[in-house]
């Protein structure tokens, strides 16, 4: 609480610098825009841009130094339905917002309940969702981030001691109601600065915070009024100028701190605890949502397109909880809750025994760690066989850390070495091989299950990645299949040499006999060869068609027949020139096990055409030639190869054959 200075988070040796100062920007960026300036450098990556003092003057500044042709994306983390500021001189953001759109739309949201009900039975959870976000942020706040509460508490009773309404509060009572609203706010900060007052949008962010904040605290009325006016920028006349700054000075410092508690009290701690389906936990998720309708998808694909189709599309970063794909397993579960629910309670009754006890009799691991585990083995088993040693050590590190992020029994300032060495026992226990392991063999079945239809949820969403608006954002290792989770595993080094032997013969094979190659892609799904080349295919279209996948507007395509609610497919188009990007997903309920999802199975699902899109078309994953027409059949667009590629134009360059 002694603390006088900002920090990067709650780590005391990183000391925030005051980059608003002009001679600290151009200390700080001097090696950078050298950089752009002499053209080994098009591109800038600004980093935890929320925690500046005024992210909009900031990069105003940046884009002036580093000039109107380099592009600059900012980390911000959007929640849904947030947009990122007009004002903000900028292409767009790393691609957060894409990677929970884009997975979300594979969750089966009308099976939610169900899944919550099974969830919080077995782990024994009694707070629902958006208290135990509040609960969290509090921790937060009273461990890590009680001197800046201070100091916040400080700067506002010294301008409301010159208001006539606010001589009489007190500074306990300014923090008691500072604490709630900052645990109560739904997005991770406003903007506002000397130039403008809040948004409507953030307007209504203030009074929601406000208003949660009344209900929990059941007082403290006055204060809470102060605060909203102060973050309202609604103070009374009778201030004088010198209170008035320090009315903004409260704001925006507000701001900088709304962040960071975000980001510790949601990201690193409710991402650990609210484990109903560990995929949608995710930097900048809701999980309570239960992912996305594919009506929202649509809609929050065709924003993008309109205002920020240079923003990037991510699917795995340094920073994400788990891999892409080993999302797209855990995804399959939401198609499967009966089956799911009755496993978990059978795989509980079999470990039981490898768990230790504490002196009060509790369990360790708990039920609600136990859960995480399950659903994280599920994800991340290898691909190809059976796990060896270097997975049970990876699995392990992460049950512990993840653990330790929860902040529930156990921390990373005091860590209870007793329970995580239970956590540990019970991994090298649930995963020891031999007859005698039950949980291995009953386990077997749904973990096969999950990453056979896993893996289609991820071709899908590599293609959507590449041919939504915005650019693809690949990160290094998720070529082939990843099934990497949080940092540090998923930086660890990378066979790029591999990948490279992989994509030659592929490109070889592809000139030669394509239908061979892609007949084989489908009978080796384990190699992740599939998704190498999707990618290959995808990138070379996108290259040849760059206008249209940068400028193209987005339309939403409809699909009719037996399986249309698994089908997502969009038309991108500019002038004459338009593309068609369609995916299967939700294959659990007619597609069989072992089978991909190819041809007849498809019945009559088809894609509904609008005129404009009635000509004939060359599908570029596979090559093949497509009739014109009003519709197009599911058993068609997806012949031979799980994912479609459409463009209504004859392809130049080489596209239909080894490619770029």
């Amino acid at each position: 609480e002694e603390i006088n200075y900002r920090r990067f988070f709650t780590i005391n040796e990183l000391i925030s610098l005051r980059i608003e100062e002009p001679r600290v920007f151009d200390y700080v960026h001097s090696a950078a825009l050298k950089l752009t300036s002499d053209g080994a450098v098009t591109a800038l990556r600004v980093d935890h841009v929320d925690g500046l003092i005024d992210p909009q003057r900031y990069l105003a500044r940046l884009r002036e130094a580093a000039g109107p042709e380099v592009y600059i994306a900012v980390e911000k983390i959007l929640a849904p339905d947030e947009e990122l500021p007009a004002d903000w001189p900028i292409q767009g953001t790393t691609g957060y917002d894409f990677t929970n759109y884009a997975n979300g739309v594979f969750c089966r949201k009308e099976n939610e309940k169900e899944f919550s009900r099974f969830y919080y039975r077995f782990a024994g959870l009694e707070t629902q969702y958006d208290g135990l976000v509040c609960v969290k942020k509090r921790m937060i706040i009273s461990k890590h981030l009680a001197g800046n509460i201070d100091n916040l508490a400080h700067i506002m009773k010294r301008a409301s001691a010159n208001d006539r309404y606010g001589r009489d509060i007190t500074l306990y009572g300014l923090r008691r109601a500072l604490v709630e609203v900052m645990a109560n706010f739904p997005v991770y900060r406003t903007y506002v600065n000397g130039d403008a007052g809040p948004t409507e949008t953030e307007r209504g962010y203030i009074r929601a915070a406000v208003q949660r904040a009344r209900e929990r605290l059941g007082g403290f009325g006055y204060e809470l009024n102060f605060i909203e006016a102060f973050l309202l920028m609604d103070t009374h006349k009778s201030l004088q100028d010198e209170d008035r700054r320090d009315v903004l000075a409260f704001v925006m410092n507000f701001q900088q701190y709304t962040a960071p508690l975000m980001a510790k009290g949601f990201e690193d701690t409710i991402l650990y605890i609210y484990n109903k389906l560990t995929s949608l936990n995710e930097v900048g998720s809701a999980p309570n949502l239960f992912g996305f309708t594919l009506e929202q998808y649509h809609e929050f694909s065709r924003g993008r397109a309109e205002r920020c189709p240079l923003t990037m599309n991510a699917t795995s970063t340094h920073d994400t909880k788990r891999a892409e794909d080993v999302r797209a397993r855990i995804n399959v579960l939401s198609e499967l809750p009966r089956e799911w629910n009755a496993r978990l309670r059978t795989w509980a009754k079999l470990n039981l025994s490898k768990k230790r006890r504490r002196p009060d009799g509790g369990e360790m691991p708990d039920r609600n760690d136990e859960y995480l585990l399950y659903q994280t083995l599920l994800g991340a088993w290898p691909a190809a066989g059976e796990p060896g040693p270097d997975f049970v050590q990876r699995i392990k590190d992460y049950a512990v850390k993840a653990a330790r992020e929860a902040q529930v029994k156990t921390n990373w300032i005091k860590p209870d070495r007793d329970y995580e060495e239970a956590i540990a026992a019970f991994v090298d226990k649930a995963l020891a091989p031999g007859e005698d392991n039950k949980f291995l063999e009953d386990f077997r079945p749904l973990r096969e299950k999950t990453a056979f239809y896993g893996a289609f949820n991820s071709l899908s969403q590599t293609l959507l990645k590449v041919a939504a608006p915005g650019l693809p954002d690949i990160y290094q290792g998720s070529e082939l299949w990843d099934l990497s989770l949080v940092d540090p595993d998923n930086r660890r080094p990378v066979d790029f040499g591999l990948r490279a032997r992989l994509l030659d013969a592929i490109a070889r094979d592809y000139a030669a006999r394509p239908d061979g190659l892609l007949a084989e892609l489908m009978a080796d799904l384990p190699s992740g060869r599939a998704k190498l080349f999707l990618l290959w295919r995808a990138l070379a279209v996108r290259r040849e068609w760059r206008e249209v996948f940068e400028a193209g507007a987005y339309t939403p395509l409809a699909a009719e027949g037996a399986h249309k609610d698994s089908v997502i497919a969009f038309a991108r188009s500019l002038g004459d020139k338009h593309v068609i990007a369609a995916v299967p997903r939700f294959l659990t309920g007619f597609v069989p096990q072992g089978a991909p999802p190819l041809g007849e199975l498809w019945k009559d699902t088809r894609l509904v055409l609008p005129q404009i899109l009635g000509g004939s078309w060359t599908e570029t994953i596979s090559g093949r030639e497509l009739p014109g027409g009003s519709e197009i059949s599911a058993a068609d667009l997806f012949r031979t190869f799980p994912c479609a590629l459409l463009v209504m134009r004859p392809l130049g360059g080489g596209l239909s054959g080894a490619g770029g």
